[in-house]
């Protein structure tokens, strides 16, 4: 039956994608965040709705009457390089067919997050689908916060298996960069009951990110719970947010997850931390004897016999920077860090520019948001391997969105806040309040 309803419900919303392309980047978004199909157990499973719906998309947008503009900032256009080093190093990769196979998988991420640039072309567009995203996972935090509660906190909450966050690690990353957004669509709304369930979900889903059982998610969470604070408009509410958060943790998580968390301090007794260390130093070793780097997919035996300092000690990387230098070289991991940065001096940019400009406030908030979501991706990626993730980079173009419709990008205030549609304006932050007309 939930086959049926998924397979269903994602076929009968294709129709509407060819009249709008923009909801399959919506679409394609809640698949690629949720993966609705892999809570199913029988044909959907394994059924590939993100290509299809990608493939819809495009054909849509290609069809369309929309003005087709690529916004060409200095981010799209260092991703853009960012992505062919990827290719260039594949066809030096140490193990060609594992390499291609996951090249296969970055530059189709990578295709739908520049569609994302060409379709959201107004404020409302971008607004839906920051919903989208923050839902997608929200779903996992709300299930997983009240499964550690009912369980004190005595098994690991788990993502979707098959997918970047089915591990316990990879779906505490996602969850900490969640919080911040559903903040941001918290400070939007002005309707009390949906303020209300967005303050509970992320308290709950902060709690499933503990509940993970993730050090690398415990000091991702750190990190960015001290930066959302430090961000806040109201810094006491969010404190008591954190509070509550924090209370629960601490009423229901087992002594072994606090044995687990002490072991943070004792690295160096930790075979795992060890065994993560050496991998460190492969890539580094790796990345120093190769220009293009050992490309996707190297952590294997031979490599580890060649360039680790103990080669006997064969660990899967876990961590973003190690994780891209190794595979992608020095070249690589340099321009992945220049994207980092970029993203920060654009955010920094729109909120110096919009955080007094009432017009202008949801940019600035937004920025803000996405600000404290990299924080947490920085500080959990240095021990995990997410370095492809699609979310990071999905941010990144989100903000050159939200300079683009706040007017950061041209260097102008909009007299109007209008939405390019001709069907929405924004008078205030609050985005709900000054719809006019059928929508588009």
């Amino acid at each position: 039956m939930r086959d049926l309803f998924i397979t269903g419900l994602i076929f009968g919303l294709l129709p509407f994608v060819f009249k709008r392309p923009w909801l399959g980047i919506l679409l394609w978004s809640w698949l690629g965040y949720m993966n609705p199909h892999r809570l199913a157990w029988g044909f959907a499973y394994d059924l590939p709705f993100s290509m299809i719906v990608g493939l819809v998309t495009i054909v849509a947008f290609m069809a369309s009457k929309e003005k087709k503009e690529m916004p060409w900032t200095r981010e799209t256009i260092v991703l853009l390089i960012f992505i062919g080093w990827m290719l260039f190093t594949t066809f030096f990769a140490f193990y060609s067919d594992s390499a291609w196979l996951q090249w296969d998988k970055v530059w189709k991420i990578q295709l739908m997050v520049f569609l994302t640039a060409l379709i959201i072309t107004d404020r409302h567009k971008l607004h839906w689908m920051i919903w989208v995203i923050a839902l997608s996972f929200g779903f996992y935090g709300v299930k997983g916060g009240i499964f550690t509660i009912l369980n004190g906190g005595a098994y690991r909450v788990q993502g979707p298996a098959g997918t970047f966050i089915g591990g316990n690690n990879e779906l505490a990353l996602a969850l900490v960069m969640a919080i911040p957004l559903i903040r941001y669509l918290h400070l939007q709304e002005t309707r009390k009951w949906i303020r209300i369930g967005l303050a509970s979900a992320m308290v709950l889903t902060g709690v499933a990110a503990i509940g993970s059982q993730s050090r690398g998610g415990l000091v991702a969470m750190l990190a960015m719970g001290l930066f959302l604070w430090l961000k806040s408009r109201n810094k006491i509410v969010t404190g008591i947010y954190m509070a509550v958060a924090v209370g629960i943790m601490a009423s229901v998580m087992p002594q072994a997850w606090y044995d687990r968390m002490n072991t943070i301090e004792t690295y160096e007794q930790d075979q795992s931390a060890q065994g993560r260390i050496n991998a460190w130093h492969t890539a580094f070793n790796v990345a120093k004897s190769r220009i293009t780097g050992g490309g996707f997919e190297m952590w294997r035996p031979p490599v580890f016999r060649q360039y680790a300092p103990d080669p006997f000690n064969v660990r899967d990387v876990h961590s973003i920077y190690f994780e891209i230098m190794g595979e992608q070289g020095f070249i690589g991991f340099g321009l992945f860090m220049l994207l980092g940065l970029m993203a920060w001096i654009r955010a920094r940019q729109i909120i110096v520019r919009c955080k007094n400009d009432p017009d202008r406030k949801w940019a600035s908030d937004l920025a803000a948001m996405i600000q404290v979501s990299l924080v947490g991706y920085a500080a959990g990626g240095a021990f995990l391997g997410m370095g492809y993730f699609d979310l990071p980079y999905h941010l990144m173009i989100v903000l050159v969105l939200a300079a683009k419709f706040s007017g950061v990008l041209d260097s102008t205030v909009p007299a109007v806040n209008q939405a390019a549609s001709g069907h929405f304006l924004h008078p205030a932050s609050r985005f709900h309040q000054a719809r006019i007309g059928p929508g588009p």
